[in-house]
């Protein structure tokens, strides 16, 4: 996933907070944040299947991609578009369509529109102000913290890079570093995942 599984958790904790009581009614507001990390672990993982499925197809193509001096980079950029456009998937990540953050503003709209469908059918939940309301604050929500999140995430990277030594990106050292320095970095902005 694009969003590592225990932000998401606390993402949808931190929504919880932010929504209730002001815009909605909850006695179960655990049952709420499991409710929302759901619906956006669902939604961030339509890309990881077509990601799946791409990787799949292009592997009946692996002797003809040889032959004709084809790129498996090209050849699975290209594929994935056609399935986004015949599917009207919308892309999850920022960065492919040129926002700075690591989903899309489309892909936050949809998570939020997604977000309001679940608590309008859910009985867990009273919604106290108007729907698109409540579905800018999850918006702006989002948006807010992952903006925080991707200055923990330049910032641990750019420690790596600061190395004395090279650390090649990719590798199980990068990974292993990469997590730590983001995990310092959270907490420095006051982030704690756990709760």
């Amino acid at each position: 996933m694009l969003i590592a599984r225990e932000f998401v958790a606390y993402l949808s904790r931190k929504l919880v907070k932010r929504l209730a009581p002001a815009y909605l009614e909850t006695g179960d507001p655990g049952g709420l944040s499991e409710l929302i990390n759901a619906v956006i672990s669902e939604e961030l993982e339509v890309e990881d299947r077509l990601n799946d499925e791409v990787r799949d197809l292009l592997s009946q193509y692996t002797d003809y991609m040889r032959q004709e001096g084809v790129s498996y980079q090209d050849m699975f950029r290209k594929a994935k578009n056609a399935l986004i456009r015949e599917r009207k998937v919308v892309r999850a990540s920022g960065r492919d369509t040129g926002d700075s953050m690591k989903l899309s503003r489309d892909k936050i709209t949809e998570i939020s529109h997604k977000i309001i469908g679940s608590l309008r059918t859910s009985r867990m939940v009273r919604l106290r102000k108007d729907q698109n309301e409540i579905r800018l604050q999850i918006t702006s929500g989002i948006t807010e913290i992952l903006s925080t999140e991707d200055k923990a995430d330049r910032e641990s990277r750019r420690k790596i890079r600061t190395l004395k030594r090279e650390v090649a990106e990719g590798s199980e050292e990068f990974d292993l570093l990469q997590r730590r320095y983001y995990a310092e970095e959270l907490k420095k902005l006051g982030i704690d995942l756990a709760k």
